[in-house]
């Protein structure tokens, strides 16, 4: 990543496929899930307020967003139909997460399983010890 990442151009949101796309000059474009978006969230809620406080997202599997305000020239607020709307979305977070995407996600998924913990709203996962 360059020290000033490039601003997209285009922001689109496709609310049937859940995705938010962002075109960059250059003609880069990534469509970021919904659902990647929200459990990578730039809030305190979910980052906490230090190292080791960060909150693991659960059920977040149909999570849409329902709004995207401008702030500034910098960021972005998304408002998610799950009442999350705290998160600014900075212009290099955005490409950091585009570019960052696919080992991102798997980090995700692998703090998902070692936690017992679901994508899927409907479903608790309880772990027990067999012996």
């Amino acid at each position: 990543m360059t020290d000033r990442a490039p601003r997209p151009r285009d922001v689109k949101l496709h609310r049937r496929s859940r995705e938010l796309e962002l075109a960059y000059p250059g003609g880069d474009s990534y469509r970021l899930p919904c659902e990647y978006l929200r459990v990578y969230s730039p809030s305190a809620e979910v980052r906490g307020h230090g190292p080791g406080e960060e909150v693991l997202q659960t059920g977040k599997l149909n999570v849409n967003i329902t709004g995207i305000k401008p702030v500034g020239h910098y960021a972005l607020q998304l408002i998610f139909d799950d009442g999350h709307d705290t998160g600014l979305y900075a212009w290099d977070y955005l490409y950091q997460l585009a570019t960052e995407q696919e080992q991102r996600w798997q980090a995700y998924l692998e703090r998902l399983r070692e936690a017992g913990a679901s994508r899927d709203p409907e479903v608790q996962v309880v772990k027990f010890d067999p012996s």
